[in-house]
């Protein structure tokens, strides 16, 4: 594992996510909730929002804390889910194929 922090933003239509990242135990924390909590019960959202951390198995490695603003829960999903990829893509730069 990298001993680096990385943080990267994502955005949909006029949603906005910065995705910090460190090393842990594969945490995901929005707005300082957990993605459950977050989206309730919302499944298609929660979906959306891991997709990019199902091509890599050492993201398990990290926690990621996430800050969202604007848009609807569609647009901050799709938002989370861009700031995810790109930060993914700075933690391992062979994923950018995948």
């Amino acid at each position: 594992m990298l001993n680096q922090n990385y943080s990267k933003a994502g955005r949909r239509k006029t949603a906005i996510a910065r995705v910090r990242t460190s090393e842990g135990e594969g945490r995901i924390l929005i707005n300082d909730r957990t993605i459950d909590d977050y989206f309730m019960g919302l499944e298609r959202h929660k979906k959306t929002v891991l997709k990019p951390l199902e091509i890599w198995s050492g993201s398990k490695g990290y926690d990621f804390y996430i800050n969202v603003r604007g848009g609807g829960n569609s647009g901050q999903a799709g938002a989370i889910s861009h700031g995810l990829a790109r930060t993914l893509l700075k933690l391992n730069a062979d994923l950018k194929p995948a």
